[in-house]
């Protein structure tokens, strides 16, 4: 299955509120390696971006009141998702926004199966700081580009996170020009599991000789 990484920005925290959504960005995987293919808009809110929503992505009044409305590609964006696997860092706040822009134009809500990275960190990682940055750092993760929340760089930042996540390689790509350009589990229960290798007959051996040795140095 091929899967989206997405991530959205807003006008401010709660739909209950009227806050809309200013900005979608989606990067499809397929086995985990970045295509060609992305949905990528900033939208018109028709109202105004809140005070503390404008410290974290930056984009003004102004700058949003030229975009297109979500509208008018919202057929676009349910073709893109469409039967494909959604990768979200806090899924409740995307999915939440997500669902009423999708309300206001008479569209089903999103069914797609979701990956929660924030859930997946903080099993993995209990007490630890779950966030995108403190990912980024532990797993060391190239973040300096994020100097505001933009949602093509925070996708391009969470696929890395996530192939850490679930503990497979991570392949060698960069999505730098796509962005600047922009810019202008099967079962999720495996992804824990670890491959163990059982030493040969002549490894033990060797190991248990060095020890001899090692502990002979030690105490004689």
């Amino acid at each position: 299955m091929k899967e989206i990484v997405l991530d959205t920005e807003t006008t401010g925290i709660s739909t209950k509120e009227g806050h809309r959504i200013v900005e979608i960005g989606c990067i499809e995987l397929d086995n985990l390696i970045p295509t060609k293919n992305k949905f990528h808009y900033y939208f018109n809110p028709e109202r105004k971006v809140s005070d503390k929503a404008f410290e974290i992505h930056g984009y003004t009044d102004e700058f949003l009141a030229k975009q297109k409305k979500f509208y008018e590609v919202v057929d676009e964006f349910i073709e893109f998702v469409k039967n494909k696997r959604l990768i979200i860092h806090n899924a409740e706040f995307d999915l939440a926004h997500l669902n009423n822009e999708l309300s206001l134009v008479g569209k089903e809500k999103i069914q797609n199966e979701i990956i929660d990275t924030l859930q997946i960190a903080r099993d993995k990682y209990p007490g630890s700081s779950a966030s995108l940055d403190a990912l980024c750092k532990r797993f060391r993760i190239d973040n300096s580009k994020r100097v505001k929340h933009t949602a093509l760089i925070d996708c391009d930042l969470l696929a890395r996170v996530y192939i850490n996540l679930i503990d497979q390689k991570e392949p060698t790509f960069d999505l730098n020009n796509v962005i600047e350009q922009d810019l202008s589990l099967n079962n999720k229960t495996n992804h824990y599991f670890k491959k163990v290798i059982k030493p040969s007959t002549e490894e033990l051996k060797q190991h248990s000789d060095y020890l001899k040795q090692n502990l002979k140095k030690n105490f004689f």
